[in-house]
């Protein structure tokens, strides 16, 4: 009886030391460590923050900053491009290591994932074609006319909640887009008569096609934007964290925001 006793006793120990072990190196930061790369998600249709340039190459404001966290870790990075609202997901999945791509906090995606320290601070608009003959003087007028709106995003959360669920705007008269460029081209088309979104990216399309006006910018739905990390990873977003604020003190990330935002 003893020797079985001390033989449990014995297994309960080791079965502690296996789960302890296995605390120790679940961090997904770990993981990283070990494969030697970053594995990050983006959806490179929001110029400038990420896109696609003439050579087929990623680019813009988050992609630089990516680079340089993953090169300050000490690891590769793969980038892996996917819709926006697939994003949060594939993190809570293990899809991806994190990822980047304008994301704002919302209470709804923190439930799933978290998020690293805020990196920059953006504002929403409402742009429109020249022959958009209405009025949006505050953002609730946008509720008279067809809205279009990238899926996903925290605009779109904005309009479900602030218009469509108080019944000013009708669904049907709210389109949603897996890429923000479809949205503009059916803005351009007259498919759309509103589109919302991020302000610099907006300022980046109205930049290319003069044929479109900003109506409205403020802050609405957006403000601070973060990484999206794995839920209660401590380890990863301690690391992820570090970095950022660093490339703040040394103003790395102002210079991003002159080379990607001056007009």
């Amino acid at each position: 009886m003893k020797k079985r006793f001390l033989l449990l006793v014995a297994l309960v120990l080791v079965a502690a030391m296996l789960v302890g072990c296995t605390t120790e190196t679940d961090s997904v930061l770990d993981k990283i460590n070990q494969a030697g790369k970053v594995v990050v998600g983006t959806s490179a249709d929001y110029p400038p923050y990420e896109y696609i340039d003439e050579a087929g190459n990623k680019t813009g404001f988050d992609i630089d900053l990516m680079t340089e966290i993953a090169k300050r870790m000490g690891v590769e990075l793969e980038w892996v491009d996917m819709p926006f609202d697939s994003l949060v997901a594939a993190v809570d999945s293990g899809k991806l290591d994190m990822s980047i791509s304008c994301f704002n906090y919302d209470e709804e995606r923190d439930k799933t994932v978290d998020f690293s320290e805020a990196y920059y601070t953006t504002e929403d608009a409402f742009v429109v074609t020249s022959a958009f003959a209405g009025t949006i003087t505050v953002p609730e007028d946008a509720a008279n006319y067809k809205v279009g709106v990238q899926s996903g995003t925290v605009q779109d959360g904005w309009l479900t909640d602030n218009l469509v669920t108080p019944g000013l705007l009708p669904e049907a008269s709210l389109s949603r887009y897996e890429r923000v460029d479809q949205a503009a081209l059916d803005l351009a088309n007259g498919r759309i008569d509103v589109l919302m979104g991020d302000y610099v990216p907006i300022q980046a399309l109205v930049a290319q096609n003069p044929d479109l006006q900003v109506v409205y910018h403020g802050e609405l739905s957006t403000g601070p934007i973060n990484i999206v990390l794995p839920d209660g990873d401590a380890a990863l977003k301690a690391e992820v964290d570090r970095i950022i604020k660093e490339l703040q003190a040394e103003g790395f990330i102002d210079q991003l925001a002159v080379k990607y935002f001056s007009e």
